[in-house]
């Protein structure tokens, strides 16, 4: 059966569980590798004692035993998800804010939009909102600030193929007020909904001499959800639209190149640093594929902003051919 994924840095191929191929009205549909969301492995996370001392339960997309106090990097299965050990300097904290739900005779995966409170000694409060976001990619661990989120996830993997949707299913609770809580400043109210958003991108990159990475954006698929959804709704799509969109009538300004700082993607070159993936132009419709970027989140509205009351279920997620 053929495979989505090459051999990666992020991961071998080699024992990754094989696609599921459904056929329908002459397409077909190949699941990602863990996509239909029924293998979870649980992280038990001992945060320190001057901030209470609580036992954390996170939860990775892939199969395995439990994970105890370590820093966790997906070597089987392409995704990875915003909950995170943290490490700053000697406080160690866990945040979750994806989790699995239990959906008919398997799981799905359930994105919150949370406040994780801190209070150190008893004295020193911290309060950092957190979009639930799966994709995938990498996330870099131990989480060591909270400087430029963006540059400690990996984003995207490589994947040479054409489809033509993406589908999954889903459901939705989303269009609360937003606020923003960055940590030590009071929480603020912000004048806007939440919205749930979920992103398909295709790209072709390269790197120059310096390290730097840049890209061409090949196809677009891209949708955000403004208004709750209570019932599941099964074999969605989001179809993918080629070469520039610029001018189409289903174009948004969020849908544009991501070429400004406040906008860039990461990844590792191939020094192994992290750097911006700055994308240069359109690409055209006909242009090679190097890279995937599949992304569920919450919310919308960027780091530290959203509404607690977001949350944004996702199962079955496959590519359309």
């Amino acid at each position: 059966m053929t495979q989505l994924l090459r051999k990666t840095t992020l991961f071998a191929i080699t024992g990754l569980m094989p696609l599921i191929t459904l056929f329908a009205q002459n397409e077909t549909v190949e699941l990602i590798p863990f996509g239909n969301m029924d293998k979870w492995m649980v992280r038990q996370i001992k945060e320190s004692r001057m901030i209470g001392g609580n036992t954390k339960y996170l939860y990775e997309i892939t199969s395995g035993d439990t994970l105890k106090d370590v820093a966790y990097k997906n070597t089987v299965s392409p995704w990875a998800n915003s909950s995170v050990l943290a490490k700053v300097k000697t406080i160690t904290k866990g945040s979750v804010t994806v989790f699995p739900e239990k959906r008919d005779n398997g799981f799905c995966a359930r994105l919150e939009t949370r406040i994780e409170k801190v209070t150190v000694l008893g004295m020193i409060d911290i309060n950092v909102l957190a979009s639930g976001t799966i994709f995938l990619g990498e996330m870099l661990e131990p989480i060591k600030d909270t400087n430029n989120p963006q540059s400690k996830l990996v984003t995207g993997i490589p994947f040479t193929k054409r489809p033509k949707a993406m589908q999954y299913d889903y459901k939705v609770t989303t269009g609360g007020n937003c606020v923003q809580a960055t940590g030590f400043s009071k929480q603020k109210k912000l004048d806007k909904k939440d919205m749930a958003e979920v992103q398909i991108l295709l790209q072709n990159r390269w790197e120059d001499a310096d390290g730097n990475i840049y890209a061409k954006r090949v196809g677009t698929g891209w949708e955000r959800f403004d208004k709750s959804v209570p019932n599941w709704q099964n074999g969605h799509r989001l179809e993918i639209q080629y070469g520039n969109i610029s001018s189409k009538s289903t174009f948004a300004p969020y849908m544009g190149l991501k070429n400004q700082e406040e906008t860039y993607y990461y990844t590792r070159n191939s020094k192994g640093k992290m750097v911006p993936i700055r994308e240069a132009s359109w690409g055209l419709p006909t242009d090679k594929v190097t890279h995937l970027i599949v992304q569920f989140s919450s919310s919308n509205g960027g780091a530290y902003t959203g509404s607690i009351d977001s949350r944004l279920w996702i199962d079955n997620v496959g590519l359309v051919y």
